[in-house]
């Protein structure tokens, strides 16, 4: 079974006003990112309706109605309404009928009004549903905006990752979640990351306890959700494995079949983890804006050696 949102949700999300209170929205549910202007519904073609996704009225589709003589638009209502669609939404607040109004209380199918115009309405819900509704996966780990970069912070239990978080914190960026992230595909370039509803803004530290980083570092210190950009995995240092000190190539790790670029971080005592992780992020960014460090150096080698 897919992703589902609760018709209700979308309400208060999207700030729609109910045209049919009497309907109950309280088991609706809409499945689908996206949204569908019955246009083709409207003049009597059904083929090939897209009937499980939110309809939106528009200008275009609100005149074209007032065209309509009594006896057909009431055929056209009573056939749209019997596909049992999860909702009407009519943009720019134009005001249905009392006739639909009816006729989708008796159908128990919900109508909304938006003030917004309907292409900037359209391109907002359409964008909030494919977040919502996105695959989706929870992973043990930490994921804090550092420079705009979105840094998940991996690692065994125990190892640093809240304290590396709350060093961040404090150094001015921004907490998204600790302990658990739950990371949505939103498409096949990007990942989004958001804290669980009950853990949104603490953080736990061992021999402290529950911190409220909200309440304690303020507004600025917290971020609702993050596009993942890059993994650092925190483990302890081992003596026989080979590290990467140059970074000239990168490795990646995978969360539902997207690829991200990971670090392996070796912990020791006296290593600024925070710093160290602020660098990376930079370091990341700048690769992203065209220039790679380790790149040039290899260039200066070559060009040294050639004059040689």
């Amino acid at each position: 079974m897919g992703n589902k949102v609760k018709m209700k949700k979308i309400v208060e999300k999207m700030n729609l006003r109910n045209l049919t209170p009497d309907v109950d929205l309280t088991e609706r549910e809409v499945e689908v990112p996206d949204i569908n202007r019955p246009a083709l519904q409207l003049t009597g073609f059904f083929e090939h309706f897209d009937s499980d996704r939110v309809q939106i009225i528009g200008y275009v589709e609100y005149t074209f109605l007032e065209t309509l003589d009594e006896k057909t638009k009431e055929h056209i209502y009573d056939t749209l309404l019997s596909y049992q669609i999860p909702g009407i939404i009519f943009s720019r607040d134009l005001a249905p009928e009392p006739m639909l109004l009816d006729k989708a209380n008796a159908a128990q199918v919900p109508i909304f009004s938006t003030e917004k115009k309907t292409s900037e309405f359209t391109a907002e819900i359409i964008r909030w549903l494919n977040v919502e509704l996105a695959p989706c996966i929870s992973i043990h780990g930490v994921l804090v905006d550092v420079y705009g970069v979105g840094v998940l912070i991996m690692g065994e239990s125990g190892i640093g990752k809240s304290e590396s978080a709350l060093e961040l914190i404090k150094r001015g960026h921004r907490l998204v979640s600790d302990d658990v992230v739950e990371i949505h595909k939103v498409s096949d370039e990007t990942l989004v990351g958001t804290a669980p509803d009950i853990t949104r803004h603490f953080i736990e530290l061992r021999g402290i306890g529950i911190v409220d980083v909200k309440t304690l570092f303020g507004v600025q210190s917290v971020r609702e959700t993050q596009n993942i950009d890059l993994v650092i995995t925190l483990e302890d240092w081992n003596k026989e494995k080979e590290y990467d000190r140059l970074g000239m190539e990168e490795e990646y790790t995978e969360f539902l079949g997207n690829k991200v670029v990971c670090h392996q971080l070796p912990i020791r005592p006296g290593r600024n983890l925070a710093i160290i992780v602020e660098t990376a992020a930079i370091n990341h960014r700048q690769k992203k804006m065209g220039y790679n460090a380790a790149q040039e150096l290899y260039k200066r080698v070559q060009q040294n050696l050639t004059k040689k």
